[in-house]
């Protein structure tokens, strides 16, 4: 006897059949089908509107691979489950690429074009201005889709007193201002109890979202408020975009999708954003785990819109690993500014005046900190020193090296300089006894310029010594040829170190160009072929340029290496060149 089948009450039947552990086989007919062999149509073969037991619907029931009907609702849990592992790979592919970033700038605009992308945005802006460490007395502002003219206009954004949206903070005049609701989503990991909400009944994320510790700190139900609010008075002229996101210790974002329409935003506000032509945004804080909030992105739309729960919640995967980089990237970029002002503060400042000669000088120094150094220090009537050098490592330690070195030579050039051979001795035994594991190179000159008694005779005249160091090159329009300096070995190779002087008698016009080796390196040519580009680049200065160091200096410079000095501030030897025009 059949046990009658229950009606479908609400919370009785699954919602999905269970499948069956013995499918019958494709010929065998069921006791409860009406459409088996033996009956071809059935009950339901007359109807063929789609109803369940049409043959149209039987045909359209999509079926597995024993001819099993499939339930429809798998199909759409693939269908989403395609999409996110779509969206995911995007999502690595974007931090892929973030990775390969070598520098903040570059790392500042991927994330701004990854995020537009994945909140479908066109252009956008980022701010840097840690509240502590690296970056906070050099704030960095990155555009994307916007220049100049328009972050001017923005930063006429008039700046709120205090971030807008605080729970407790009293405006200027008046009563405590109530939170202000903003349109934020933050994903949980795990799920838990339903958060609280505002009066108007949008997520606020004060309590259990603020850092760790900030419920005991404040109190139970208290705001969490760290004191390093992200609001206007932290970032600046761009502040009053950033107004309304949370203190620190979240990382929900903020939208507005109708700015035009949003009264609560500042009049000059909704002004510039019609200027500009954008009528929406949305802004996320960057927040990682060691250095606190670094800063913030926010992402302009041209109509209004506003970003999906999906497009938020990737944004948010990005933004977590972008923002972890974007820390290591500003510490690099920290370090690499404090070396690169330690190595230009152990160099001189200013050039001298001497009269009868013009200096010039240009350094571009390597990105891991080398030991290329120069120097132009006045000497006891009338005379001028020039020095080019350079110490063997790389670093912090052959900066350090290379700044004694320079003061030690320019003591021994005030004493004996009218004698480069004695001073460049004396530099080699200092060398050897201090730091018998480094080597160096030097090339000391002692200039006389004629100046104003060569209506009595005098004449320019130059006496140079050099240690392993490159030769100087005259460059004027009679003659463009290098200085027949002997071969002589880098200080601290020898046991007894000795060279021979040369002098030479620059002629009125001409020019004594001093150089580091890091500049015929960098042409990745051989030594030889190296020496010829240098001369001729020097051969087609133009003339009006000749009469001119600094000209001079620069049109060598990116004769010989086309990509200065967009391609010199990377790994390598320095580039040293120092130019003295006699009159």
């Amino acid at each position: 006897m059949t046990t009658p089948h229950l009606p479908k009450v609400a919370g009785i039947n699954p919602p999905l059949p269970a499948p069956s552990h013995t499918p019958p086989s494709p010929g065998s007919a069921s006791p409860t089908d009406p459409t088996g062999p033996s009956s071809p149509t059935g009950t339901g073969a007359t109807d063929t509107s789609g109803l369940p037991g049409s043959a149209d619907a039987r045909r359209a029931r999509p079926t597995g691979p024993t001819g099993l009907s499939l339930p429809v609702p798998n199909a759409l849990v693939q269908d989403r489950l395609a999409g996110w592992i779509s969206a995911l790979t995007t999502v690595q592919e974007l931090t892929e690429r973030l990775a390969r970033t070598a520098t903040l700038d570059a790392a500042l605009h991927e994330v701004l074009r990854a995020g537009a992308s994945l909140v479908g945005a066109r252009r956008g802006l980022v701010t840097l201005h840690p509240a502590r460490g690296p970056g906070h007395e050099h704030p960095t502002t990155v555009g994307f889709g916007l220049d100049r003219a328009d972050l001017g206009h923005i930063e006429t954004i008039p700046r709120g007193p205090e971030p807008a949206g605080t729970p407790g903070r009293r405006a200027p005049h008046g009563p405590p201002e109530p939170p202000r609701p903003f349109r934020a989503y933050e994903p949980r990991e795990t799920p838990g109890p339903p958060e609280p909400t505002d009066a108007h009944g949008s997520r606020r994320s004060y309590g259990r979202d603020a850092a760790p510790g900030a419920a005991e700190r404040h109190g139970s139900g208290a705001p969490y408020d760290s004191g390093e609010t992200f609001g206007s008075g932290t970032f600046g002229p761009y502040g009053r975009l950033f107004d309304d996101l949370p203190p620190v210790g979240t990382r929900t974002g903020t939208a507005h999708p109708d700015i035009a329409a949003d009264e609560e935003l500042a009049p000059r506000h909704r002004e510039v954003a019609a200027r500009l032509g954008y009528g929406a945004s949305y802004a996320v804080p960057l927040e990682s785990e060691g250095a606190g909030r670094l800063g913030a992105a926010i992402w302009l739309y041209d109509e209004p819109a506003e970003p999906t729960e999906r497009q938020r919640h990737l944004v948010g995967l990005y933004r977590d690993y972008a923002t972890e980089h974007l820390a290591r990237q500003l510490e690099l970029a920290e370090a690499r500014s404090a070396v690169a002002t330690l190595r230009e503060e152990l160099l001189p400042s200013r050039l001298p005046r001497i009269a009868g000669v013009r200096l010039a000088v240009h350094h571009h120094g390597a990105r891991q900190g080398g030991g290329g150094w120069y120097d132009a220090l006045p000497l006891p009537e009338g005379a001028l020193g020039l020095a080019v050098g350079g110490v063997t490592g790389s670093g912090p330690s052959a900066i350090a090296a290379m700044g004694r070195l320079r003061a030690s030579l320019r003591a021994y050039a005030v004493m004996e300089g009218e004698d480069p051979v004695a001073v460049l001795s004396d530099l080699e035994l200092l060398l050897r006894l201090t730091e018998p594991a480094r080597a160096a190179t030097a090339l000391f000159a002692y200039c006389e310029p004629a100046g104003a008694l060569r209506a009595a005779g005098r004449t320019n005249k130059v006496v140079l010594a050099g240690a392993g160091h490159c030769p100087p090159l005259i460059i004027g329009r009679q003659r463009i040829e290098y200085v027949e300096t002997s071969l002589s070995a880098p200080l601290g190779m020898l046991a007894c170190w000795e060279a021979p002087s040369v002098e030479i008698a620059p002629a009125p016009g001409e020019t004594l160009l001093f150089y580091s080796d890091g500049l015929l390196h960098r042409t990745g040519d051989a030594m030889d072929r190296a020496f010829a580009r240098l001369h001729r680049a020097a051969a087609s200065v133009p003339r009006g340029s000749l009469d001119d160091p600094d000209a001079l200096v620069e049109h060598i410079l990116r004769t010989v290496l086309p990509d200065a000095p967009e391609g010199i501030d990377g790994d390598g030897d320095d580039v040293i060149l120092l130019a003295a025009h006699f009159a």
